[in-house]
């Protein structure tokens, strides 16, 4: 494997999946930020679970603008890849931390599809969409409470950020690991890129999530046709 990234910093411990989504809860700055109500509600981007249905807008693909249906359908696509490489992860894990030519193959689909599509896919959203978006919803209320107001729009780049270093860190950690010689090291490095994946796996998930039944939905009421163009055009160009 070639390793993209030297700079990446060791992580020690596991992290179960809800040590996952309990993290992913407090570092929220939606919710952090937001001041609970009667009914303990935060925000529409605070689901309890992380995917609860009574707190979102709901996708209504058809009759999205068409930008909004390409960011959904390139989501559609990063599921798949990352539905085989958190498979390929669980039998990586099963099989001993053994790396068959089919493990091997889904971790390389994985980061490159990481490379050459999230990531442009990423970049889109933060330059084009997310400017405008950030700006109608602190003007339409859509914001927490307190001095400094954060949108959906804070949690959706914080978590962009995230899911690069996630990237980086288990990449690197599958690498050094096959340049170790000692078994006890190896298995411990492999244990670690492992959980990172895991990791890494649900918060895609959940990221996506959330932009297909709460960002997406919002931008299609707050923005307008010409905002949408202008942002379709750019897509394009």
């Amino acid at each position: 494997m070639k390793i993209i990234d030297k700079s990446g910093k060791r992580i020690d411990g596991k992290a179960s999946e809800k040590e996952i989504k309990k993290e992913l809860k407090e570092t929220d700055p939606i919710i952090k930020n937001a001041e609970k109500g009667d009914h303990e509600e935060l925000s529409p981007m605070d689901p309890p679970s992380g995917y609860d249905n009574e707190r979102i807008i709901g996708i209504d693909y058809d009759n999205f603008h068409q930008s909004m249906k390409d960011l959904c359908d390139e989501h559609k696509n990063a599921l798949a890849v990352c539905e085989r490489f958190e498979k390929a992860l669980q039998e990586f894990k099963t099989g001993g931390y053994y790396i068959t030519k089919e493990i091997n193959d889904s971790f390389n689909a994985f980061f490159v599809a990481f490379d050459e599509n999230i990531m442009p896919h990423n970049r889109k959203e933060e330059k084009g969409l997310f400017p405008i978006l950030h700006k109608k919803m602190l003007e339409s209320g859509e914001h927490s409470e307190g001095e400094e107001k954060h949108t959906p729009v804070d949690l959706m780049e914080d978590e962009h950020i995230k899911m690069l270093q996630l990237a980086t860190l288990s990449f690197n950690l599958l690498g050094l690991a096959m340049r170790l010689k000692e078994e006890g090291d190896i298995a411990m490095t492999f244990d670690l890129a492992y959980h990172k994946g895991l990791e890494l796996v649900e918060m895609l998930k959940l990221h996506i999530f959330r932009e297909d039944n709460t960002i997406f939905p919002l931008a299609q009421q707050l923005l307008t046709e010409e905002e949408f163009a202008r942002f379709y055009n750019e897509e394009h160009h």
